[in-house]
C-alpha cells in the first residue's frame, strides 16, 4: 500500500488543528502499513463529529448509527484512496455526506414502495437532540424542509463550523456553489421560521451553481 507524505512549512508554530491534521495522517500511515490499532484511534477521534453530521442530514438516531459505522466502514476499506494534500478530516466528511446522501436515496425509494393506508407522526422517541450544538425544535423541523444538497452546507458550515473552503473541498463542489447553496438554504431556513430578512445581502461572485 502507498504509504502518504504530509509536508508541514512550519514545525515550531503548529495549532491544536494542525497538530490533529499531522496526527490523523501519521494514523493513516500506519493503518496502511497495517496497524489496525491506528484506524481505531482515528475512530474515537472523530466518531463523535461524524455521527453528529449523519444526526443532522438524517434527523434519526438508528439511521445516523448505521450511517457512522457504513462511513467508516468506507474509510476502513478505501484509506488508500486518501491523498493527503487535504485534511483527513475534510475526506472523511465527504465520505459521511456522501453515506447520508445515500441513505437519504434509499428511504426515498422505500416510501415510493409504498402506499401508506394513513399518515403516522414521527416516533418523538426515535428522534434525539443534536450534540454539538443545541438546535431549538422549531430550526430542527426547518432543517428537515431543506433538500439534501441544501442541509449538507448548512451542516457543514453553519453547525460544524466548517469554512467554505473546507465545505467545498468536503463535497466537492466549488465555493460559488457553497455560498450559493448556502444563501439560498438560509433564506428557505428563515422563510419556514417566518422570520425572513429583507436586508439579507446575495453572495456575490460566480456561484458556480448549475
Amino acid at each position: 500500500m502507498t504509504v502518504l507524505v504530509w509536508r508541514s512549512s512550519c514545525v515550531y508554530c503548529r495549532s491544536p488543528m494542525t497538530h490533529r491534521a499531522d496526527r490523523d495522517v501519521e494514523l493513516i500511515n500506519r493503518y496502511l502499513t497495517g496497524d489496525i490499532d491506528a484506524f481505531n484511534e482515528l475512530v474515537t477521534a472523530h466518531e463523535d463529529r461524524v455521527f453528529a453530521i449523519c444526526l443532522r442530514m438524517l434527523r434519526n438516531r438508528e439511521a445516523a448509527l448505521d450511517a457512522t459505522q457504513e462511513a467508516f466502514l468506507t474509510v476502513f476499506r478505501k484509506a488508500d484512496r486518501y491523498e493527503a494534500r487535504a485534511a483527513f478530516s475534510t475526506w472523511l466528511y465527504r465520505v459521511t455526506v456522501n453515506t447520508c446522501y445515500d441513505h437519504l436515496r434509499r428511504e426515498k425509494r422505500k416510501k415510493a414502495d409504498r402506499i401508506p393506508d394513513s399518515y403516522d407522526p414521527p416516533d418523538p422517541q426515535s428522534m434525539d437532540p443534536f450534540d454539538a450544538v443545541e438546535v431549538r425544535p422549531d430550526i430542527e423541523n426547518a432543517l428537515a424542509l431543506l433538500s439534501a444538497e441544501f442541509r449538507a452546507v448548512v451542516v457543514l458550515v453553519d453547525l460544524q463550523g466548517m469554512s467554505l473552503e473546507q465545505a467545498s473541498d468536503a463535497l466537492e463542489i466549488p465555493t460559488g456553489t457553497i455560498k450559493s447553496r448556502l444563501f439560498r438554504a438560509r433564506r428557505q431556513l428563515a422563510q419556514s421560521l417566518g422570520n425572513l430578512r429583507p436586508d439579507s445581502e446575495h453572495p456575490t461572485g460566480n456561484t458556480g451553481e448549475q
